[in-house]
């Protein structure tokens, strides 16, 4: 490449750089700046998803390779993201901890509050069913759980959390997530599942508590490949896709 003959450059300079290889030069720092820094094997947000494209699970983002990923979490979304999360963690305060995982319990959209002298009387009963959508070919499982015994005033909550938080298999394998299911005094239920994204549109994701039979439904759908592959691309979000 020609550097001298660039607009604005001296003769026998190097020339000045243009906009797009100042910010190819600029990622390829901020590359350099991560690795050094950053462990991608212990990011509990960083995903590698079926087709070999890099999730944020933070940001929800899809990044093509390491770097472009490394380069997001030095960026101002990723950190503010970070900044708004540890806010609430710290106005919420912690939960206590799971006795499965030894993790504090966090509840989907909402905190779940463990009162302290609370004997376990083991693990509820549970049922898993295979679903498919007949529409759009999805795959899915249909939980039903147990709880007779369950503490007045509580129903149950739902927790997923990555390979990378939970304490039981390890080394964690960052092909599966974890569904966790808490109702007081039973113990914490947790299921192994693949780690493909969730589809939480169109009610495809629900819970339901019967009071009266003391049973809890969770259905979790799972996006189809063509939805997970093109769900960061602009123009080719799922809503947009044809179904298959």
């Amino acid at each position: 490449m020609d550097y001298q003959n660039r607009a604005g450059s001296k003769f026998g300079g190097g020339g000045v750089a243009s906009t797009s290889a100042t910010n190819a030069d600029r990622r390829e720092r901020l590359r350099k700046l991560a690795l050094e820094t950053i462990d991608l094997d212990k990011d509990p947000y960083f995903f590698k998803n079926h087709v070999g494209s890099f999730e944020c699970r933070l940001c929800l983002t899809v990044h093509q390779n390491d770097g472009s990923y490394l380069a997001h979490t030095q960026g101002r979304k990723h950190q503010t993201n970070l900044a708004r999360r540890a806010a609430r963690e710290q106005k919420e305060g912690r939960a206590g901890t799971d006795p499965v995982t030894g993790l504090p319990i966090g509840m989907v959209g909402a905190q779940v509050s463990v009162r302290k002298n609370v004997i376990k009387i083991g693990r509820p009963g549970y049922k898993i069913t295979k679903t498919r959508d007949p529409v759009t070919r999805q795959q899915g499982l249909l939980f039903q759980l147990q709880y007779p015994e369950i503490s007045p005033d509580v129903e149950p909550k739902v927790r997923f959390m990555s390979a990378y938080e939970q304490k039981v298999d390890d080394p964690p394998d960052k092909n599966f997530q974890y569904m966790l299911v808490a109702a007081e005094p039973y113990e914490t239920c947790g299921f192994k599942l693949q780690a493909r994204e969730i589809d939480r549109t169109n009610d495809r994701f629900w819970t339901w508590w019967d009071a009266d039979l003391k049973e809890f439904w969770v259905q979790v759908m799972f996006k189809t490949e063509r939805e997970e592959r093109y769900s960061g691309v602009p123009g080719l979000a799922p809503s947009g896709l044809a179904r298959r």
